[in-house]
Parts: structure tokens; C-alpha cells; sequence
């Protein structure tokens, strides 16, 4: 059942995805406590988890559930997120939001939720290409931070982005030939920033959405492009 967790349709199945590792599952204990359903671990964990049900389990079963190659002996069972899927926004916006079209490497997309949720954004819209958030990779790579922002992974992202903007958000779009710099969004009191695919870039239905495309200034004889994680 813990494995099943690893893939798409077990984690629907069971309303639930795993977190692995004391960093991460910290982060989320004080940020989202009642979201943990069970804490799994090879001993008796610190005083920190004495309010979770614990389980104990074997080496050999924590490198079965784990996916990691270097399994850190403690992984948490959470509640998935409400609404991830659906094509709507929540009550709450909140003032800044980040919009990831088609980034496909969960290490990327994890890094940028975290980003995210360290710049105080409130929300990430994501695209049904882009990889999923709440797969082992990309979990791992929000360090504990995937329940800190809201997230839609939806087909109707265009749709929420023109609501965004009918309700005052600024969609500046990042674009290695864009027209204005960084400077641009500090002077934005709603925000919606766009991100593309790592080879792509940002399809042309959302640049000509934007009201702005920027560009990070950098030494393109030196490297072409930024890696969308180090972009954003």
C-alpha cells in the first residue's frame, strides 16, 4: 500500500502521498500538522512526531517504499492537498502567483514550489504536462514545502490566468527575448509570473496573454539560457 504511494493512481486512491525524510516532514509538522496521517520509521522518532501514529518498520521495507537512493529512515503519510485538480481558484488568491507551463523535470518543478513559498507566493498553477507535485522526485525537491502554496495542476491554466488578469494580476511572462527587466515585478501589487518548458519556453497563446515578457540579463555568448529553476 506505502509503495503504491509512489505512483499517480495509488496516491488518488488513497487520498495521500509520502514525504520523505526529518527535514522535510519538520517543515511540514509546523507548517500543516493536521495534514500528517502517519509517521513511518526505523526507530522511535524524536519527541517532535509524539503526537502521530507511528509505525515501525525494517531497512528492507523503508528501501522498498523509498524511492530515494539513500533512504533517510523516516517518511510521513499526508493528506493530498484539496482541490489540486480542479480548473478553479480558491477563495484565498493571495497576492502573488506563479504559473508553470509544461516543465516536465520533478526536480525543477519541486525546486520552484519551494522558491515560491520562499518568496511568500501563495499559489502555483501548473499544467497537466508539467510534472506531477506530489511524486516522490518532486516532493523531495520541495523540501517539506509542497503544502505551503496552493496548487492547481489543471488543462484550463489559460482560462485561470485571463480570470487573474481580469481581476488585476499583472501576468509578466519570463522570456530569454524579453523587453523588460527583473525591476518590473517589484512594482506589481498583484502578480502573476510565467514560466516555461525547458526547451520551449513559454507558448506563444501565453507570451501574447502577457502584459510583460522578461528577461534576466546574462552573457548569452557565454550561456544561451538559465537553467527554469535558476530562472525563476
Amino acid at each position: 500500500w506505502y509503495k503504491k504511494l509512489a505512483t499517480k493512481k495509488g496516491r488518488l486512491e488513497a487520498g495521500a502521498f509520502l514525504v520523505e525524510g526529518d527535514r522535510a516532514i519538520r517543515q511540514i509538522v509546523s507548517s500543516h500538522p493536521a495534514e500528517i496521517i502517519e509517521i513511518l520509521a526505523l526507530e522511535e522518532p524524536l519527541p517532535v512526531y509524539r503526537n502521530y501514529n507511528v509505525h515501525l518498520i525494517t531497512e528492507s521495507q523503508c528501501r522498498s517504499i523509498c524511492l530515494t537512493r539513500t533512504p533517510q529512515g523516516i517518511m510521513a503519510v499526508v493528506n493530498l492537498p484539496v482541490d489540486i485538480g480542479s480548473g478553479s481558484l480558491p477563495e484565498d488568491i493571495g497576492d502573488k502567483i506563479l504559473l508553470l507551463e509544461d516543465i516536465q523535470d520533478p526536480g525543477n518543478v519541486g525546486a520552484l514550489i519551494r522558491s515560491a513559498a520562499a518568496f511568500d507566493f501563495s499559489g502555483v498553477i501548473m499544467t497537466e504536462n508539467c510534472a506531477d507535485p506530489l511524486s516522490p522526485k518532486c516532493v523531495q525537491a520541495t523540501a517539506g514545502t509542497v503544502l505551503s502554496v496552493w496548487l492547481r495542476r489543471t488543462s484550463h491554466y489559460l482560462e485561470l490566468a485571463s480570470a487573474l488578469r481580469k481581476g488585476g494580476y499583472t501576468l509578466v511572462a519570463a522570456e530569454l527575448d524579453g523587453e523588460v527587466e527583473p525591476a518590473i515585478l517589484y512594482r506589481q501589487s498583484k502578480l502573476l509570473l510565467a514560466l516555461g518548458n525547458e526547451t520551449a519556453g513559454l507558448s506563444k497563446t501565453l507570451l501574447d496573454l502577457a502584459d510583460y515578457r522578461l528577461r534576466i540579463p546574462t552573457i548569452r555568448e557565454k550561456a544561451e539560457s538559465l537553467n527554469v529553476a535558476a530562472c525563476g
